[in-house]
């Protein structure tokens, strides 16, 4: 059955793939960019691909109009899926970039769905809220600390809504991607470079610099995009499913592993 699908952070990666993919299956889709360049050129590639039902909206999660008048659309999917992510060492990268990291990846969402909620509670509707979370929803590598906090936050933030909103029959459902490449996490490897000064800091930039080039160079690090795309196509409409959503296997099975071997791990 046809849903309405807002989608935020839909401007590039795998949101915008997953928007024309969910309007290629007949979903009314809400695809919403963070910035005003991004909207035109989806707007055109819906054209060309003959998808009246791709309606592309700009939502800067960050400004309050912006905010209030996504609040006015009606939806019967919030997909949660902008982010943005801040790399570098946790003992050493300034508040202020750990503040904002979670103002975007937490905060704003969970805004917005308490917004959504509590228009479908008033509806008598039983929505879907999905949030994109990430493998680093479920594990910690160094350097990538601040953004994978988020992440744990909003799994966190997922588990108890799906139990505080079963009575109402909302559904909550988390999404958590592999190292699918599509630029995002090799452009936030670059964000610590920004602020790492070596006159300043402990952690050097070129040593810093070796440890993300070793890491973004692992052989499932650059993972087919198509592949995650087309299982969140799967999963966002979906009224039935797992509450969380590792793709792919392999990365589940890593995970469950490391998170075994986390009652093992010593000072």
């Amino acid at each position: 059955m046809s849903k309405t699908i807002l989608i935020t952070g839909a401007g590039s990666g795998l949101g915008e793939g997953a928007a024309i993919g969910l309007a290629q299956k007949g979903h009314n889709v809400i695809a919403t960019a963070q910035i005003s360049p991004q909207v035109t050129p989806l707007r055109q590639k819906a054209k060309a691909l003959g998808l009246p039902n791709l309606r592309v909206e700009k939502l800067d999660l960050t400004d309050p109009h912006d905010m209030a008048f996504a609040q006015s659309w009606d939806a019967d999917v919030l997909w949660n899926n902008a982010a943005l992510g801040e790399s570098g060492p946790v003992f050493e990268i300034p508040l202020n970039l750990v503040r904002r990291n979670y103002e975007v990846n937490v905060f704003l969402p969970l805004a917005l769905t308490q917004a959504f909620v509590r228009k479908w509670l008033e509806q008598k509707k039983q929505g879907k809220v999905v949030f994109t979370s990430s493998m680093g929803g479920l594990f910690t590598p160094a350097n990538w600390g601040v953004y994978v906090s988020t992440k744990h936050a909003l799994e966190s933030i997922a588990e108890a809504m799906q139990q505080e909103l079963a009575p109402f029959g909302i559904k909550i459902q988390t999404i958590n991607p592999g190292a699918y490449f599509t630029g995002y996490n090799e452009t936030m490897a670059d964000t610590a470079f920004r602020w790492l000064d070596d006159s300043r800091h402990f952690t050097k930039r070129a040593a810093l610099r070796k440890a993300f080039d070793a890491f973004l160079s692992a052989p499932d690090g650059h993972l087919d995009a198509q592949e995650m795309i087309d299982r969140m196509v799967e999963i966002v409409p979906a009224d039935t499913g797992k509450f969380r959503n590792v793709v792919p296997k392999a990365t589940e099975d890593m995970l469950k592993a490391h998170q075994l071997a986390a009652w093992n791990n010593r000072i």
